[in-house]
């Protein structure tokens, strides 16, 4: 009896744990009435995600916060407001709602000059990442993180989940040869952290560009746990950008996002469904379902599809391929699924490999976005993608020794 009434106050805690939201780290430094801002002179990294549970922008938040003076907006990729596409160059302007100087850290410049941060105390970082080595945010974070450890500033991350959530570890390790704005560090492909956490392991292991540190201070979420999943969190979720409009898109970016970048196959990038399909006019989408599927990949299913895209290069072609449905978001790798696909693209259409087809450009942002250039080389050459899988393992396990000092949560 005693054991099942242990039971049943189990069950009410983790069920009264269920129904509360997460609150982001700008919800917790509001509730401190801006503690570690008051009297000074803020410069804020942020776009569209930066919001509260009840869509109330970070801008106007610390713009009208009692004791904080916002100085100055800096925007990532696609822009302070969204409104830049992927790879577009975001330019500094004045911001017409705050009448604050925005400073571009996606155009002439990554890295915020002395400039920039002329008379600024304290930069504040407050963007929704979506856990993947190549999405470009976290890299803006690092490059800002330099800058003020070079001018003396402080760094305040406002933390958000991931909404991979914080276990799922997946892919290899960057090998640094391969370094570039869509992978500095030597992290897997999904790496498991929050950028809170991800901004204390940059600091703290050193990899920042000349050993420096800056002095950092992260503003931890309230009622987040690592096993959770976005849905779970109760949070609104806004674009992160133009392609990635829902947290499930998020899921499939780490999935399919490596092959996108060839050009060569379309990955449902201009059509209804970024990053859940592949794609092109020569594949047989019955055939590529029933070769994916036999593989037995736990936690997805590949379905036949036909469709045609509104925009980009297979613009109003007929395309035939799969679409990628998860089953199971506890079981499913999603970095893996890539490599499969192109095994077996390979496979079938030995004519058409899809990096044959690239160009050396293309050819090179693969490996940029893979960290290396072992996977387009060994799948080209046959090697099966289960064994190159396999080889990342060694280094994966190491990883996990560096990361475990940094995680804030449980």
């Amino acid at each position: 009896m005693k054991n099942l009434s242990h039971f049943f106050l189990f069950s009410i805690i983790a069920s009264a744990f269920l129904l509360c939201q997460t609150k982001p780290g700008i919800e917790v430094l509001a509730e401190s009435n801006f503690k570690i801002l008051q009297g000074k002179r803020v410069g804020l990294i942020t776009n569209p995600t930066g919001i509260t549970s009840n869509f109330t922008s970070t801008v106007d938040i610390l713009a009208k916060a009692k004791g904080v003076n916002l100085v100055a907006l800096f925007g990532p990729e696609h822009g302070v407001r969204g409104d830049v596409t992927a790879g577009g160059k975001v330019d500094t302007f004045t911001d017409s709602a705050t009448g604050l100087p925005v400073y571009s850290l996606y155009g002439k410049t990554r890295k915020a000059t002395p400039e920039m941060l002329k008379g600024i105390d304290v930069l504040v970082y407050d963007i929704q990442d979506i856990g993947s080595r190549s999405y470009t945010f976290i890299n803006t974070m690092a490059l800002a993180m330099e800058a003020a450890a070079e001018n003396n500033i402080e760094f305040i991350v406002l933390d958000r989940p991931n909404p991979l959530n914080g276990n799922r570890v997946e892919g290899n390790v960057l090998d640094l040869r391969f370094r570039s704005f869509v992978g500095q560090y030597p992290v897997p492909y999904v790496y498991g952290m929050t950028c809170g956490e991800f901004a204390e392991m940059l600091n703290n292991e050193r990899w920042l560009d000349g050993g420096k540190k800056c002095k950092l201070i992260v503003i931890k979420m309230e009622n987040w746990k690592r096993w959770m999943h976005w849905d779970n969190t109760k949070l609104p979720w806004v674009p992160t950008s133009p392609h990635v409009p829902n947290s499930q898109t998020a899921l499939f970016y780490s999935a399919i996002g490596m092959l996108g970048e060839l050009e060569t196959i379309n990955i449902g990038v201009g059509y209804t469904m970024p990053f859940q399909l592949v794609g092109q006019e020569w594949i047989n989408g019955e055939e590529l379902a029933e070769a994916l599927n036999a593989k037995k990949l736990p936690g997805v299913y590949f379905r036949p599809l036909s469709f045609k895209p509104y925009y980009g290069k297979q613009q109003t072609k007929q395309l035939s391929g799969v679409q990628i449905h998860i089953i199971d978001n506890a079981k499913i790798n999603l970095t893996n699924i890539q490599l499969y696909a192109i095994e077996s693209l390979i496979k079938l259409y030995p004519g058409k490999n899809p990096f044959t087809m690239a160009d050396s450009d293309r050819n090179a942002m693969f490996d940029k976005v893979a960290g290396t250039d072992d996977v387009r080389k060994k799948l080209t050459d046959g090697v099966a993608a289960s064994a190159i899988i396999a080889s990342w393992q060694n280094n994966i396990t190491e990883f996990m020794k560096v990361r475990k000092k940094y995680l804030l949560y449980e």
